[in-house]
C-alpha cells in the first residue's frame, strides 16, 4: 500500500484498539469481526433463554408457587434483568469502555449461571420432590434454598446489565458510518443481530426446554452454562479483530449538566446569534473523530444551556453539541414510553401463555409430549422467517417507492408492530374462550391435574403472530434507539429499548397482581390458580384495549417526532465548506 492508501485505510469515526491506537478498517472490524459478535449472541441467548422460557414451569413443579406469585417472579427477574443495563451502559460509557465493562459482567453472568445449576442439582440446596394432587400440600422450599436460588438468578441479572447494552454496540462499532460501503452493511446488522438472538432461543425453547421437562433440571441448566462459557470464549478468540470506542464520559452527567445549566439561566435573554452561544472548535471534534452538531429549533429552552452569560463553570455553561445530544435523549422518551405497553405483551410469552399450555393435550405421537414452554419456539421460528422475509423482499419492493434504504422508517415499522399486538389478544381472548367453553362442557373446570381435550395447537396463532409482531417492534426498537441516540452516547441509547422490557414486566407483575385482587373481590377472579376457573379472556380483552390506546399515543408521538441528523451530513457539509474553501483561495 501507498502511504495516501494506508492513511485512507485507517477508519474515520475515532475508534481504537485496546491499546488506543488506531485501527485500520481491512484489519480489523467489518464482519470479520462482527461473526464472533454474532455466534457469541446465539450460544449466550440459548443460555439465557434456557433459563427464562421454563421458569415459571420451575416454580410452580419445584417451588409450589401459584400462578400469580410465580408469574410475578419471573416477570419481576425478568424486568431486572433487562432494568441492570442501565447500569452497565453507564459505567461502560463513563468509565471502562465497552469492552473491559462486557468481559467483566461475562464474569459475574456466568458465576450466576454455575450457581443456578448448583442449586438445581445438589440435595440439600434444591427443593424437596413433591408428588401431591395440590401444590398447597406441598413442603415448601426452606429460606437457605430459596436464598440460592434466587440469589444466582440475580447474580445473573447483574451480569446481563453489563453484556445486553455493550455487546450490540460493540457489534455496530465494527461498521464506520464514515464510509459508504460499511454503512450500508450497518443497516442490515441488527436483522441478522434479531437472527442471531432467536436462533438461540429456538434451540433453547425446543431441546433444552425437553430436557428440562423429560430428563431432568440439573441437565436442563447445566447445558446453558456450557453454552455461556462456550459464548464467551468464542467472544474472547475475537478480540484481535475488534475496533473500539473509547468512554467519553457519563451521558448522565452530561445530560444533568445541560439541564441544571438551562435552569440557572431561566431567566436570561435568549440570542439569535450563534456566536453567543458556546462551542469548541471544529478541530477539537475531529481530534476524537467526532464532529459538532448544529442547533436545532425543538426544545428550545435547553438552548441557555449554552448561551454565553455568568461563569464559564461546567454545570453553568455547556457546549452546543452536548445540548443537542440532550435534546435528542430527551426527544426519544415518548417512543420509550410507547414501547411500554407491547413490552407487557411480550411478558406473558413466558408466564400466562405457558401456563395455558399446560391444561391442553400436549401428546404429539405415542409418549412423546410437547413441553407447554416449547411453544415459545414458534415465536422464535415465525421471527426468524420474518426477518428474512422483511430484510430480502419487503425492503426491496417499499424501496422503489419511498427511496428509503430502510424500505420504510423505523417509527413505520414500530406501528406496523404495535397493530399487531392489538390483534394478537383478540385472538388470544377469542382462544381462550374458547378453551374454557370446552373445559365447562367435559366438567373438568375444577380439575386442575386432568388435561383438557384440546389440542396445545390452538394456542399457536397467538404464538405465531408474536413473532411477526417482533419482527417489525422489536427490531425497529432496538435499531432505533442506537440510531437516534448521539454518538457519544449509544450505550445508553441500546439501554433504552432494555428498559422498555424492564419496565414492560414491572407493568405486567403490577396489573397482574392489581386485577386479580380487584376482580377476586367482586366476584370470579380473572386470574387463580386453576386457570379453569379464571377469565383470562377477560383478561387479554382488556390488554388488546390497553394497545389500541397505545397506538393512539404512538399516532400522535410519531406526528410530532423529528429523525436526528446523520453524522454523516456533519462530514458532507465538512466536504462543501472545504470545496468552497479551496475556490476562493484559487480564485
Amino acid at each position: 500500500m501507498t502511504v495516501e492508501e494506508v492513511g485512507d485505510d485507517y477508519t474515520k469515526d475515532g475508534t481504537v484498539d485496546l491499546r488506543g491506537n488506531p485501527v485500520r478498517r481491512s484489519i480489523r472490524g467489518r464482519w470479520k469481526a462482527c461473526s464472533f459478535v454474532v455466534v457469541y449472541e446465539v450460544f449466550e441467548r440459548m443460555a439465557y433463554y434456557g433459563i427464562s422460557s421454563n421458569l415459571v414451569i420451575y416454580m410452580t413443579t419445584k417451588l409450589h408457587q401459584g400462578t400469580v406469585k410465580s408469574s410475578n417472579n419471573v416477570t419481576n427477574w425478568v424486568g431486572t434483568s433487562w432494568l441492570t443495563p442501565i447500569l452497565g451502559a453507564y459505567v461502560a460509557d463513563a468509565h471502562l469502555g465497552r469492552y473491559i465493562t462486557f468481559v467483566i459482567s461475562c464474569a459475574i453472568y456466568f458465576s450466576g449461571m454455575l450457581v443456578l445449576t448448583l442449586s438445581v442439582s445438589i440435595p440439600g440446596i434444591k427443593p424437596p420432590e413433591c408428588s401431591a394432587v395440590n401444590a398447597e400440600d406441598c413442603k415448601k422450599a426452606s429460606v437457605l434454598q430459596l436464598a440460592v436460588f434466587f440469589g444466582a438468578l440475580y447474580t445473573l441479572a447483574i451480569g446481563t446489565g453489563g453484556t445486553k447494552p455493550n455487546i450490540s454496540t460493540i457489534g455496530a462499532d465494527q461498521f464506520d458510518v464514515f464510509d459508504p460501503k460499511e454503512k450500508t452493511q450497518k443497516l442490515s446488522f441488527f436483522n441478522w443481530w434479531m437472527f442471531s438472538i432467536f436462533f438461540g432461543t429456538l434451540f433453547a425453547n425446543t431441546v433444552l426446554v425437553y430436557v428440562q421437562d423429560n430428563v431432568g433440571w440439573a441437565l436442563g441448566y447445566g447445558l446453558p452454562t456450557i453454552g455461556l462459557a462456550i459464548s464467551i470464549s468464542i467472544f474472547l478468540m475475537g478480540t484481535p479483530f475488534y475496533r473500539h470506542k473509547l468512554p467519553t464520559g457519563s451521558p448522565f452527567t452530561k445530560m444533568a449538566r445541560v439541564i441544571v445549566a438551562s435552569l440557572r439561566k431561566a431567566k436570561a435573554r435568549m440570542a439569535r446569534d450563534v456566536t453567543h452561544f458556546h462551542e469548541l472548535p471544529s478541530l477539537e471534534y475531529e481530534r476524537k473523530g467526532a464532529f459538532p452538531i448544529h442547533p436545532t429549533p425543538g426544545l428550545r429552552f435547553l438552548d441557555r444551556a449554552s448561551l454565553k452569560t455568568g461563569t464559564a463553570d461546567k454545570w453553568n455553561l455547556c457546549t452546543i453539541t452536548e445540548v443537542e445530544e440532550t435534546k435528542q435523549m430527551l426527544r426519544m422518551l415518548p417512543v420509550l414510553l410507547i414501547t411500554f405497553v407491547p413490552s407487557m405483551m411480550i411478558a406473558q410469552i413466558n408466564t400466562l401463555f405457558v401456563k395455558q399450555g399446560t391444561t391442553l393435550d400436549r401428546k404429539i405421537t405415542g409418549n412423546f409430549s410437547i413441553p407447554p414452554a416449547s411453544l415459545g419456539g414458534f415465536v422464535t421460528l415465525s421471527m426468524l422467517i420474518s426477518i428474512v422475509i422483511y430484510d430480502r423482499v419487503f425492503v426491496k419492493l417499499t424501496r422503489k417507492f419511498t427511496g428509503n434504504p430502510r424500505g420504510i422508517t423505523l417509527l413505520q415499522r414500530m406501528g406496523i408492530g404495535l397493530i399487531f399486538h392489538i390483534l394478537i389478544m383478540i385472538i388470544a381472548s377469542v382462544t381462550e374462550r374458547y378453551r374454557l367453553n370446552i373445559a365447562a362442557e367435559h366438567g373438568l373446570i375444577h380439575q386442575t391435574k386432568v388435561e383438557l381435550p384440546l389440542t396445545i395447537f390452538a394456542l399457536l396463532p397467538q404464538f405465531v403472530l408474536m413473532g411477526i409482531a417482533d419482527s417489525f417492534l422489536e427490531v425497529a426498537k432496538l435499531e432505533f434507539f442506537y440510531d437516534q441516540a448521539p454518538e457519544s452516547m449509544k450505550s445508553l441509547g441500546t439501554s433504552y429499548s432494555t428498559t422498555s422490557l424492564a419496565v414492560g414486566n414491572f407493568m405486567s407483575s403490577f396489573l397482574l397482581s392489581t386485577v386479580s385482587e380487584i376482580t377476586k373481590k367482586r366476584g370470579r377472579g380473572w386470574i387463580l390458580n386453576n386457570l379453569n376457573e379464571s377469565r383470562l379472556d377477560y383478561y387479554y380483552l382488556f390488554f388488546a384495549a390497553l394497545n389500541l390506546v397505545n397506538f393512539v399515543f404512538f399516532l400522535v408521538v410519531v406526528r410530532f417526532y423529528v429523525y436526528r441528523a446523520e453524522v454523516t451530513d456533519s462530514v458532507d457539509v465538512k466536504e462543501v465548506e472545504m470545496k468552497v474553501k479551496d475556490v476562493k483561495e484559487s480564485e
